[in-house]
C-alpha cells in the first residue's frame, strides 16, 4: 500500500492530500529514510512523522484498504510521541 494512503486509512493523518504535502516537504521518514507519498509500506516498517516541534514514531502492525475509526488504531503501534 502507498504511504500516503496508509497514513489516511490509519488516521495518523486525516487527509491523503495533507499526507502527500507532508511527504513532499521531507517530514516523513520510512525506516529512517526520507519517504515519498508513493513509497510502499509493509508490516514492520517504522514511520516517523515530524510536524513542527512534534515527533511521532509508529510501527506498522496491520495493513487494511479501509477501516472504521475504532479499527484504525490496530494498524500501528506508537513507539514515541513527543
Amino acid at each position: 500500500m502507498r504511504l500516503d494512503k496508509f497514513l489516511k486509512v490509519s488516521r495518523l493523518i486525516k487527509r491523503r492530500t495533507v499526507a502527500k504535502e507532508v511527504c513532499d516537504n521531507d517530514r516523513i521518514f520510512l525506516n529512517s529514510k526520507i519517504a515519498k507519498p508513493s513509497s510502499e509500506v509493509k508490516i514492520g516498517d517504522i514511520i516517523t512523522i515530524n510536524m513542527g516541534e512534534r515527533k511521532l514514531v509508529a510501527r506498522i502492525l496491520n495493513i487494511q484498504t479501509s477501516s472504521k475509526k475504532e479499527e484504525s488504531q490496530s494498524m500501528y503501534e506508537i513507539i514515541e510521541n513527543n
